[in-house]
């Protein structure tokens, strides 16, 4: 009889409640029992998982590794997908097999490389991927000097943080003043470049921020699979052009990601999007994690989370080609249970193991009923 495989996800996104339910639908038809953690008691993500323990806020990237040795060796974690912390934990490796865990996450040096997207930029092009043009601007000055020769040439200015996730912190620059029209509507993404300098001017607090010009869509996010022999095993282009959502196989955007994957050692899940500078796709950035989107690969046949825990516990998978391309489609939200309410956990209190709130899905009459997978078909005309 085959074992059931333990996985935990530590302070994840809310969507990967999807990749819980990948997991447990595997094509292996494998029992597998999920392990979750998070600082929000209301996270979906704890509901959705058969275990699960609210994380102690404050650690350090040291005693979250601590904490996540001893989460694993006291629930019996076999595959550990960490988020929080990464890099800190994965360069512990060998201290995780010890106590019988397989990190699905890249090796250290790997992540080290595009926790800062300035040095990601520079190391990327080295390998003859291709970047848009950008500056580092860490004052006043250096920003008016990278937002006049963007200007010059045509375009439109923003910034992001030189490290950071998700789009935080992202602005575009305009030299329109300030004005009401800036208070209709909902907030925008512009900023007016006179007040960004004055707030540098004026802060205290230093900033290290990437300036490039605002590429355009389609924005390409690439999910790639790589062993750790650093051969990509899956590749495909989930492509966002406004609402619509498609899913491509075309060379010019997983040519480079494979370049990238391989070339760094991308092992296990990584995502590399891309959006046009001009008429090329250029890249915008590489997450060392699973992406949230992940799960819509299922519209192609496909169930990326799993081959990745198979990859994990050195079960090659092999190459996955999907077998047909999914029809485009949108997302949309759409209500998931939560755990029952407790007291939230107080300073110097042990995190209390929270009971699942959701049973499993019912069995209809052909077979477990699907859960919602968050998006939902467009038909073309």
């Amino acid at each position: 009889m085959v074992s059931r495989v333990r996985v935990w996800l530590n302070r994840t996104y809310a969507e990967n409640v999807f990749f819980m339910d990948q997991l447990r639908r595997n094509p292996s038809d494998r029992a597998v029992e999920i392990h979750a953690t998070h600082g929000d008691a209301d996270s979906p993500v704890l509901a959705a998982a058969d275990t699960a323990e609210l994380e102690p806020e404050g650690l350090s990237p040291a005693g979250y590794v601590e904490f996540a040795l001893d989460q694993c060796q006291r629930r019996g974690i076999d595959v550990f997908v960490p988020r929080l912390h990464q890099s800190a934990v994965v360069a512990h490796r060998a201290e995780f097999e010890a106590v019988g865990t397989a990190l699905l996450a890249p090796p250290p040096e790997a992540v080290a490389v595009f926790e800062d997207k300035v040095i990601a930029y520079e190391a990327v092009q080295a390998i003859g991927a291709p970047v848009p043009p950008w500056w580092r601007v860490r004052s006043a000055d250096e920003l008016v000097a990278a937002v006049e020769e963007l200007e010059a040439d045509g375009h439109t200015p923003c910034f992001k943080p030189a490290s950071g996730a998700g789009g935080v912190g992202f602005r575009m620059i305009t030299r329109s003043p300030f004005s009401t029209v800036h208070l209709s509507g909902f907030p925008s993404p512009y900023v007016p470049l006179d007040l960004v300098v004055g707030a540098l001017r004026e802060s205290e607090d230093p900033v290290d921020w990437l300036v490039m010009p605002r590429l355009e869509q389609p924005e390409v996010s690439v999910d790639c699979l790589t062993g750790p022999d650093n051969r990509v095993r899956l590749a495909v282009g989930r492509t966002k052009n406004g609402r619509r959502r498609g899913f491509t196989l075309h060379e010019q955007w997983l040519e480079p990601a494979r370049r990238i994957a391989e070339g760094f050692g991308l092992h296990h899940l990584s995502n590399i999007q891309f959006r046009m500078y001009g008429d090329r796709p250029v890249l915008m950035d590489v997450n060392t994690r699973p992406a949230g989107g992940l799960h819509q690969l299922s519209q192609c046949g496909i169930n990326a989370p799993w081959a990745a825990v198979q990859l994990a516990l050195g079960e090659d998978p092999g190459e996955i080609t999907p077998p047909f391309l999914g029809q485009d489609y949108t997302v949309v939200s759409g209500p998931r249970p939560l755990r029952p309410v407790t007291l939230p956990l107080q300073r110097g209190q042990e995190p209390e193991t929270l009971l699942p709130a959701v049973p499993a899905p019912a069995a209809g009459p052909a077979g477990p009923v699907p859960a919602d997978t968050g998006t939902r078909a467009i038909t073309r005309a």
